[in-house]
């Protein structure tokens, strides 16, 4: 349920706000929000509406895994097959951080798994609290080290998610009643990127929107994004991907448009928050 709704011409749309970031970040949001002109919900997984980040998977033509996220908004969270498919992920990513730390300590490497999941707080274990945990021990200086050294994806220690493919992923949300963005497409140093023509094919698939503004696209590939999503007619998006003191991005780096903000609550499938609708029309 949206909490404040944005009164400024522009808000960020996408940033974490609970455990999963690595720190429960609702209450900085929501103080951080008042400076900001942001519109922030209480109690889900980021700010603005009702949104998950959902780690979904693309195979290329040449057989190679290529993790992407997707973003859900103003799905219906009590949907059945939506809370399925996160406990199932909920549940492997368990899996998978205890299998990241039990490769680490197999080297020898000052981690606990007891330690990990009590910084967690409750929230799916990842990457995040591992690196916070390596930083309490002094392996490393800062969560950024943690991830360059020990936790990137061509890390020995790395274990893959389980993720679910994308195609079925943006039907899921649409099913609950939301609306699907395609987060950080072309933030080529995570990884291996997937090219134009897999988003098109995401489009037709009824993919809503791409993130064009975020601190992992270079200038001329936020450019390009652009204008492949006026090609397709995509809403463009931008945020912060805000995650506290995890990383230095500030929240409200990157913003969404007033009108792009406005288009995702218009998709024939978004459920539109009660409060809103009732404050819409008084809106600047």
């Amino acid at each position: 349920m949206v909490e404040k709704i944005a009164r400024e011409r522009r808000a960020p749309v996408f940033q974490h706000a609970h455990e999963s970031a690595g720190r429960d970040l609702r209450r900085d949001i929501l103080l951080e929000g008042e400076s900001h002109a942001q519109a922030v919900h209480g109690g889900a997984n980021h700010e603005i509406c009702v949104v998950e980040d959902e780690r979904s998977a693309h195979i290329d033509d040449d057989g190679q895994r290529i993790s992407l996220h997707l973003l859900g908004y103003l799905f219906d969270p009590d949907h059945d097959g939506l809370r399925a498919e996160r406990a199932r992920l909920r549940v492997s990513r368990l899996g998978r951080g205890r299998a990241i730390v039990d490769n680490l300590v197999a080297d020898g490497v000052a981690v606990t798994w007891n330690r990990v999941v009590e910084v967690a707080r409750g929230g799916a274990v990842g990457r995040p609290h591992i690196a916070r945990v390596l930083v309490e021990n002094g392996v490393v200086g800062d969560v950024d080290e943690a991830f360059r050294e020990l936790l990137s994806t061509s890390s020995k220690y790395y274990v893959p998610k389980a993720d679910g493919d994308v195609f079925a992923a943006i039907r899921l949300v649409h099913e609950a009643g939301g609306v699907s963005v395609f987060a950080h497409p072309l933030a080529r140093r995570r990884g291996a990127v997937v090219g134009d023509d897999v988003i098109a094919e995401m489009a037709r698939a009824g993919l809503d929107g791409i993130e064009v503004g975020h601190s992992d696209h270079a200038t001329d590939d936020q450019v390009h994004l652009a204008g492949l999503a006026g090609e397709l007619g995509l809403i463009v998006t931008g945020s912060s991907d805000y995650h506290g003191a995890n990383k230095a991005t500030v929240l409200g780096a990157f913003t969404t448009d007033r009108v792009a903000y406005d288009a995702l609550f218009d998709r024939p499938t978004a459920r539109r928050p009660v409060s809103q609708r009732a404050a819409g029309d008084a809106l600047p």
